[in-house]
């Protein structure tokens, strides 16, 4: 049995991968200060878990969660384009500084390997499609200039100092748990969150920006298969997580549109600066390397999200 830290364990993708560890036999501990997550997010498994309210910026309380950790698995950061394009400064002590503590941290306890939530924002706007992981990065947004330098800092940690790191490029995460009221929340979850309360969700744009839409439970199979697959086929690496198919926004608003019953229409708002007009992944190396596959496409995800949204209005 493992002994793993999650941080950012609070947070819509950290408690999922949180849930997962616990059913396989884990012991888990997590770190959260709670920024963006919720304790609620973990309420039916606080008992089985070590959480510490704690920020990554602070050395020693990181340093202390790593002591007696086989694997780390670091989804703490602020996830989001607008809030780094106004504070760019601000957001580059989690998404950047925390990183390197933790891998500091990490390095110092002897931990066994690092995985890191990285983003699919570090390709930027090339035409190139699908995008592949040997592509020449070009970040657009002080958001993903950060998360691509946490890339390299894991990539150096392995080389310099043999610290086993996997970096995982997350191509437009959602699902349950992910909270529609928040700035940084993904669109589904603002669609989805609007259209059931029969409110017009806004698209920015022309509705014809496109996204590799990725349902949680593939993200968390993909960062529990690449933290037992071999060394020499994933450290020091960097690994596509996405479906490998591209869906445009209104096409996505259209099926939620399906699966509510919503009968609006939508608003269109002028593009954002640093928004990324179309992504879709390449996902062939994270097959070839460990095993990765969809495990659950679009229409089962967004099923599944809705279902749990409407529950919670309920609650």
């Amino acid at each position: 049995m493992s002994t793993v830290l999650v941080t950012g364990i609070a947070g819509f993708i950290g408690s999922s991968i949180a849930r997962a560890l616990l059913a396989e036999g884990a012991r888990v501990r997590g770190i959260d200060n709670l920024s963006t997550g919720s304790m609620v997010n973990i309420e039916e498994i606080s008992s089985r878990i070590d959480v510490r309210s704690a920020d990554i910026l602070d050395t020693e309380a990181v340093t202390s969660a790593c002591e007696g950790v086989d694997y780390v698995f670091h989804e703490a950061a602020i996830p989001s384009v607008p809030k780094s394009v106004a504070d760019p400064v601000g957001t580059n002590g989690p998404n950047l500084t925390g990183t390197l503590n933790v891998l500091e941290a990490a390095r110092q306890a002897g931990v066994k390997r690092v995985l890191y939530a990285a983003s699919s924002a570090a390709y930027g706007d090339s035409p190139e499609l699908p995008k592949r992981e040997a592509m020449c990065p070009v970040p657009l947004s002080p958001y993903a200039v950060q998360k691509l330098a946490g890339e390299h800092y894991l990539a150096s940690y392995f080389r310099v100092y043999g610290l086993e790191t996997v970096s995982l490029r997350y191509f437009n995460i959602f699902g349950p748990r992910q909270d529609p009221s928040s700035q940084y929340s993904g669109v589904l979850a603002r669609f989805i969150s609007l259209m059931l309360a029969g409110q017009t969700p806004t698209i920015f744009g022309d509705g014809l920006t496109s996204r590799d839409f990725t349902y949680i439970d593939n993200v968390v199979s993909a960062n529990l298969r690449a933290a037992k697959a071999p060394a020499d086929r994933v450290a020091g690496k960097v690994f596509n997580v996405a479906t490998g198919r591209r869906i445009t926004l209104l096409e996505a608003f259209a099926e939620i549109k399906r699966i509510t019953g919503f009968g609006g229409g939508v608003h269109h708002a002028p593009e954002r600066e640093g928004d990324i007009k179309h992504s879709v992944a390449d996902i062939s190396l994270a097959r070839q390397a460990f095993g990765y596959d969809v495990v659950a496409d679009l229409a089962y995800g967004l099923e599944q999200t809705i279902a749990w949204a409407r529950e919670s209005v309920a609650v």
